[in-house]
């Protein structure tokens, strides 16, 4: 209500003062003619006016907004993988029977061209990301996914993030699968059914990191060199990865 009121009055004093400015005019030159003449003029041009400012520079503002949010979302999607996903893509990729058959598609360099990375998203789409739950030490991954729930439920909880759907699935089947491991008392002897689950619940999480790792590499080359060349350095699919400048 507060908020209509100060509009209310914004509006009464503006005509006002264009009623009152319209009044010296006449006072001082005694020409109605003058003033209708003008005053139809920018009548006929209001609509044009709203025009370029609803259409053109609205939606300028509009790009310019989204732009920067999209520069805040990447901050935290750049923090949820140095606090979390690198290291776990890194041990969910280790456990990929299958990661042979596209691993080049991620060792993104920094003399890949757009061309490359369309190529790469290309080929990526429908690989299926598989884990051998065999090879996977649950509770190693319990206790690492244990000790990043506090972090993970604040992200959660940034409202910004809402914006960003792909991201929010990320997140939500991370801390899905942190749940599945939390809520088994022994992670040992579990029946192959149970396994299989987890298994299912690992292969959302993966395919989801990937993907995100992947957009994330792409904005970081384009806009933040230094990162990208630590990320690169880290690589979770080079087997040679060292952060250590060789």
């Amino acid at each position: 209500m507060k908020h209509l009121h100060w509009q209310a009055i914004l509006a009464l004093s503006l005509v006002l003062s264009s009623f009152l400015l319209y009044l010296l005019h006449f006072a001082i030159f005694r020409d109605v003619n003058h003033i209708f003449l003008y005053l139809i003029g920018d009548i006929a041009f209001l609509p044009v006016q709203v025009l370029i400012v609803t259409l053109i520079i609205d939606r300028l503002l509009s790009f310019r907004q989204k732009r920067e949010k999209m520069e805040k979302l990447n901050m935290v999607i750049g923090a949820f993988f140095s606090e979390v996903g690198t290291k776990l893509l890194t041990y969910l990729s280790d456990v990929d029977p299958n990661l042979d058959q596209i691993r080049k598609n991620f060792l993104v360099t920094n003399g890949w061209s757009d061309r490359e990375f369309s190529d790469a998203q290309r080929n990526l789409k429908n690989y299926n990301y598989g884990v051998e739950i065999q090879r996977v030490d649950l509770e190693y991954l319990r206790s690492s996914l244990k000790g990043k729930r506090e972090f993970l439920v604040r992200l959660l909880e940034n409202q910004a993030l809402l914006e960003h759907e792909s991201f929010t699935d990320l997140l939500w089947a991370v801390f899905h699968l942190t749940e599945e491991l939390e809520d088994r008392e022994d992670l040992t002897g579990l029946p192959d059914s149970d396994l299989q689950h987890l298994a299912g619940d690992m292969k959302r999480v993966y395919s989801a990191l990937a993907h995100q790792w992947w957009s994330y590499m792409k904005h970081l080359k384009n806009n933040y060199p230094y990162l990208f060349n630590l990320a690169m350095r880290v690589n979770p699919f080079d087997q040679n990865a060292s952060p250590v400048v060789r």
